[in-house]
């Protein structure tokens, strides 16, 4: 099974995306994780995206898709993945689809998380609050403005791709405000499993 996630921060994606990983036993990749693992093994692809990085400049698609690429090769994500993250913008993901389409790989669906972004800052807040209480670090993406300034640039660059996956036929919809577990549920049955 080979996955795409999509939504704004905080619609649960990574929830889901852990409950994907454990059912179906196939990876979740993370650009970021798989960009610092390039940069530390000093691959040819990471130690490009270092001096990019090292300039202060953002890291090409067509890097991305290199080392998305050599990823999706390793044994483990063989039988299938999850992105979360990736593709950000409709460039990204005609990238992605060509790299795909050269190694002869198909996505199976894209899921898209359909949330109320009022409600999500709300969520943001209270999640924020808890992990506070339990006396844990709050991550700094959990500060209100900040969160806001990431929806806006999901709703700018990330938001085409729900028009882009749905003309293709790829695009799966769930409810991302529903309980967890009814979300969990809603993906089983659009990725019939």
């Amino acid at each position: 099974m080979r996955l795409i996630l999509l939504g704004p921060p905080g619609a649960g994606k990574g929830t889901q995306a852990a409950r994907l990983v454990e059912r179906l036993g196939i990876p979740q990749l993370s650009t970021g994780d798989m960009l610092r693992a390039a940069v530390e093994a000093r691959t040819p692809v990471g130690l490009q995206a270092k001096e990019i990085m090292d300039r202060g400049s953002l890291v090409p698609d067509e890097v991305v898709v290199a080392i998305v690429a050599a990823r999706i090769e390793e044994p483990d994500a063989r039988k299938g993945f999850i992105l979360d993250g990736f593709p950000r913008t409709v460039g990204q993901a005609e990238a992605l689809d060509r790299m795909l389409a050269e190694k002869f790989i198909q996505l199976d669906a894209v899921i898209e998380f359909r949330v109320d972004e009022n409600i999500l800052v709300d969520r943001i807040v209270r999640r924020a609050k808890e992990t506070e209480e339990r006396g844990e670090p709050v991550r700094r993406d959990d500060n209100p403005e900040v969160f806001r300034t990431r929806v806006e640039a999901y709703r700018q660059q990330t938001a085409p791709l729900v028009d882009y996956y749905s003309r293709k036929g790829q695009l799966r919809s769930v409810d991302g405000m529903a309980p967890i577990d009814e979300v969990t549920e809603a993906i089983r049955t659009a990725i019939g499993a």
